[in-house]
């Protein structure tokens, strides 16, 4: 999320670009369920879910820096453009069902033609652990996340914890501790997580797309993807995507 001031890279997590990163099992991504036609001949209406804003529930302050990757590869996403292959991995301390969950939302937000194949000018696809790949995208807790920035010259901490996400060379750190539990404007402006995460992959895969820091550009107009929205709207409302209306919606640079 902070300005990269260094291309460092750390050797130590196994994470170069190009490289098969350290064995592990790969775990598959399952299938949305179809819903089962209801027996009965009178339709009946499900009440709408509860919106969700940030997650309840115990999850790991600190891992083993070491990665499990998900299985298998997405379709194509994007009609045009070079194609750009990335992986998608967990800390193994973080359990499997949200390393499923996490490769299905990224799929779902790079996939929309809102994110950045918005362009018309490249194409997005998720490869398995040990395949060839262009960039990673990691699910790290927060002590994992703020040792891997660090190496880039980003700290990531707020009074203290890690609270940021960040973008190194060939990988995209996203911090469990926002992904569960997003960010003090959004959840008070009533803006669900599943917004948020959005935002914070479309944000931070702008960077490893060469993406810089853009500012509000006026109040009550939608944030850029491109603005630090973790640190605050300042005045603009939530916004996950690049593209509004088929066109690249921007700000003021910082």
């Amino acid at each position: 999320m902070l300005l990269l001031l260094g291309g460092a890279v750390l050797v130590g997590f196994g994470l170069l670009r190009g490289t098969a990163g350290p064995a592990a099992v790969p775990v598959p991504v399952p299938p949305s369920e179809a819903a089962s036609p209801s027996p009965s001949a009178a339709p009946r209406t499900s009440p709408s879910p509860a919106p969700v804003y940030r997650l309840d529930g115990e999850f790991p302050a600190s891992g083993p820096g070491t990665w499990r990757y998900a299985g298998g590869r997405s379709k194509v996403f994007g009609s045009a453009g070079g194609l750009r292959r990335f992986r998608v991995a967990a800390e193994t301390n973080v359990a499997d069902a949200e390393l499923a969950g996490f490769t299905r939302t990224v799929e779902q937000t790079l996939g929309d033609p809102r994110s950045w194949i918005g362009s018309g000018e490249r194409r997005l696809q998720r490869v398995a652990g040990g395949s060839a790949y262009d960039f990673t995208i990691l699910l790290a807790t927060g002590e994992t996340t703020r040792r891997l920035c660090a190496t880039g010259y980003m700290d990531t901490r707020v009074d203290g914890v890690s609270y940021t996400s960040c973008r190194l060379p060939g990988r995209v750190v996203i911090n469990l501790n926002r992904w569960r539990l997003s960010v003090p404007d959004y959840v008070d402006g009533g803006t669900e997580l599943s917004v948020y995460r959005a935002y914070v992959i479309n944000h931070e895969v702008g960077h490893e797309l060469g993406r810089n820091h853009e500012k509000c550009p006026g109040k009550g107009r939608p944030a850029p993807t491109m603005q630090q929205q973790t640190f605050g709207l300042k005045g603009c409302t939530a916004n996950p995507w690049p593209y509004l209306d088929g066109r690249r919606y921007t700000g003021p640079p910082v």
